[in-house]
């Protein structure tokens, strides 16, 4: 959604290494990799939710996320709201190491007048079945708002497909609301994903609250740490040290669906979902109020991701 307000300048470094692994594959498994890439290189699932970016391109999703494989910074996708999710994985499963393992990329807005973040949740998935298909059960990677009183977890939202495709969104909840994914001036396209072929989509997972402030400019105020597309301390820290900050998790943070920790020695998949629902809108409820309509929803941007324990060598 941030794409509307400023355009954001990618620096990559790129990293060379060389990595090998001495254990053979035991039976039912892959072999190792030789020389393992820090970066994702399979896009296993894209599924944004109804939001302003989320036709932009054609009608291929799968085909916007090319640019992210291989690399990290290069190229961004927007999740759209609430729920709208990525599904990626690596070359080699990554391994559960000291201190933190994975980086996600994002395009939170700090330093340049303004201070806009669209916090995106991360789970993870071990490929326990071995079939090299994220088909087992996730675990998400508890940030600092998992166990706030402001959090829900087991929310669901269900979005409907309009009469017309200049319409609003509508959506309802599993906490008894409703409301609008609300179009803007600046995009024309279809909000409804092309990728739905039902009337109604739904999506499940961990909401967090909703940080907008109004001032001089509208802000969306980042949480603390466990966040993807999140200008939080940590964020701003990298990018003061690289020129390029990123996001980053611990897989010692898996929890199960019942908040229970879980001992993961590595994962293979990863999946990264919008975590709140907003329009982007601290102004006013009125629908057919302008200001309103100006920012968009906030949509989770995701700009790929490295295994740390790689890219630091």
């Amino acid at each position: 959604m941030k794409t509307t307000l400023i355009t954001v300048l990618f620096v990559v470094s790129i990293v060379t290494f060389s990595c090998k692994k001495e254990k053979t594959a035991g039976e039912g498994e892959l072999p190792p990799v030789v020389n393992p890439s820090p970066y994702l290189n399979k896009i296993y699932e894209f599924k944004p939710a109804p939001g302003q970016f989320t036709n932009e391109g054609g009608n291929n999703d799968l085909a916007k996320t090319e640019i992210l494989i291989g690399t990290a910074g290069d190229g961004l996708v927007s999740l759209g709201g609430y729920g709208g999710y990525i599904i990626f994985g690596f070359d080699h499963a990554v391994t559960n190491g000291p201190g933190v393992d994975l980086g996600i990329y994002g395009n939170p807005l700090v330093g340049v007048g303004m201070e806009f973040s669209e916090p995106g949740i991360v789970s993870v998935m071990q490929d326990k079945n071995k079939n090299g298909l994220p088909d087992d059960e996730w675990y998400e990677l508890a940030g600092s708002d998992y166990n706030a009183a402001t959090t829900i977890k087991n929310y669901k939202i269900t979005y409907y497909k309009p009469a017309s495709p200049t319409d609003d969104i509508r959506w309802t909840d599993n906490q008894g609301k409703e409301g609008f994914v609300l179009r803007n001036q600046f995009h024309k396209e279809d909000y409804y994903p092309s990728w739905a072929t039902t009337n109604e989509i739904s999506f499940t997972g961990t909401l967090v609250k909703n940080t907008l402030t109004v001032g001089s400019i509208i802000t969306n105020k980042p949480l603390g740490i466990g966040y993807a597309d999140n200008g939080s301390s940590e964020y701003l820290s990298l990018q003061d040290q690289f020129g390029r900050g990123y996001n980053t998790f611990d897989i010692d943070w898996a929890v199960d669906g019942n908040g229970k920790k879980v001992v993961l020695t590595a994962i293979d998949f990863v999946k990264v979902y919008t975590g709140q629902n907003s329009n982007g809108n601290p102004f006013s409820p009125d629908n057919n109020n302008p200001r309103s309509r100006f920012v968009g929803e906030i949509s989770t941007e995701f700009a790929g991701a490295v295994d740390l324990k790689l890219l630091k060598k």
